[in-house]
């Protein structure tokens, strides 16, 4: 997965997985075409159980064909850019239930190489977008997470 650009404005990894996130690929793409040639997954989920948020984003990714699930390296590096773009979410304190909160989010998963040399390999980055708050409809605010890391 190629890709020529070398700007940081054209690398901008975590800016299209957000806009994924927040969107859909289809307008993520109309604003950033350089990442066409990226696999990406999106899903939502919602729970009070951290557990569930983290177990929803890597069953999509395997199931999308966006990581090899019999490659440790890979679930690897999809777990560190999750609990990454959570801690984001949940503002560095890696709780929900138990402290009486719950999420409700929209996630990208993106797959591909942010940098022009090959060498530097593939990267995964993950971005929720969402709310969370008490578990009463209308209590809850926005909240936006995203994590990256190398494979």
């Amino acid at each position: 997965m190629a890709n020529e650009h070398s700007s940081n404005k054209d690398n901008a990894f975590g800016k299209f997985a957000t806009l994924v996130a927040l969107t859909d690929k289809e307008t993520a793409l109309g604003i950033c075409p350089q990442f066409e040639s990226y696999k990406v997954v999106t899903g939502k989920v919602g729970s009070m159980d951290l557990k569930k948020v983290i177990s929803s984003v890597e069953t999509a990714a395997k199931r999308g064909d966006l990581i090899h699930p019999d490659t440790y390296r890979e679930t690897h590096a999809l777990y560190h850019a999750i609990v990454e773009a959570a801690e984001g979410v949940t503002r560095g304190k890696l709780s929900v239930g138990d402290i009486m909160r719950t999420v409700g989010l929209s996630f990208s998963v993106v797959r591909g190489n942010p940098y022009g040399d090959e060498r530097e390999g593939e990267w995964l980055a993950v971005c929720f977008y969402g709310t969370i708050g008490a578990p009463i409809k209308g209590k809850e605010h926005e909240t936006l997470g995203l994590g990256i890391n190398h494979i």
